[in-house]
């Protein structure tokens, strides 16, 4: 399965090298207050090297992990970094996970992940820096079947977004269902749950990763767990976020997170 997973990974990160590779020069803003092309790269570049280090040498990212501070999502974003640089870390990144022996889970800064959970939220991060490129350049990316994944990581991640924001994690069910690009229907939870979450994956998806508003979004909600999850979502680990303003989308620059 993993190996599914990180041929998605290779296909977004190919988007995104696609956006940036043509550029000479990265210092456009995008929407993550302060934050430029530059900053986004650069921030995925060490991300993708704390998490080979995570898979490869557990102590080494464990002594990473003690040093970590609120400002954790800020870590590499201000050190320089090169198209070849990036694509290297992603290839190492790759080859790491492949290595780590079955059922090892790696560790990181949210709860321990095994490597095709590693590569999923991977994948999340480059979708979703991605969109903040894609925002920054005025480019509107076509929805894929990778979106999955995002939304799969978003719904595992419940419990922790409400741990995070400080919050007893509910015990009651949440389904989901969600559009997908091509039509197909993607669910999760009990069919029969009391609260309910629906609309298109891509909406759900800027949702959960911080990149949209909910008033800007056709994500729908039913029962007070879900409601309340929609107002916290976030698929990423680390401390809880302000999000994106109302109408932010159509600005083109919003004064909203953008950082994870």
């Amino acid at each position: 399965m993993i190996t599914a997973v990180l041929d998605d990974l290779r296909a977004e990160s190919a988007v995104l090298d696609d956006l940036v590779a043509p550029l000479d020069d990265w210092s456009t803003p995008t929407p993550a207050p302060g934050w430029t092309i530059a900053h986004q790269i650069s921030h995925l570049r060490w991300t993708d090297r704390i998490a080979a280090l995570a898979a490869t040498d557990p102590a080494a990212f464990a002594r990473e992990l003690r040093t970590a501070t609120p400002d954790l999502v800020d870590r590499g974003a201000d050190e320089p970094v090169t198209l070849t640089e990036w694509r290297a870390g992603r290839l190492a990144l790759e080859q790491a996970l492949l290595a780590v022996p079955a059922g090892v889970k790696v560790p990181w800064f949210g709860p321990p992940m095994s490597p095709t959970s590693m590569a999923t939220a991977r994948l999340m991060e480059t979708w979703a820096h991605g969109q903040d490129v894609a925002d920054a350049l005025g480019v509107a990316r076509e929805p894929t079947a990778r979106l999955k994944h995002v939304a799969h990581i978003a719904v595992r991640a419940l419990g922790y977004a409400f741990l995070v924001n400080g919050l007893p994690v509910p015990q009651e069910p949440v389904r989901v269902e969600l559009a997908g690009p091509s039509g197909e229907l993607w669910t999760w939870g009990p069919e029969d749950a009391a609260d309910r979450v629906t609309g298109p994956a891509l909406d759900f998806c800027l949702l959960a990763t911080q990149r949209r508003h909910r008033d800007d979004l056709a994500v729908d909600a039913v029962g007070e767990v879900a409601q309340q999850w929609l107002r916290i979502a976030q698929a990423f680990a680390g401390p809880p976020g302000p999000g994106r303003e109302k109408g932010s989308a159509d600005r083109g620059s919003a004064d909203g997170r953008g950082r994870s």
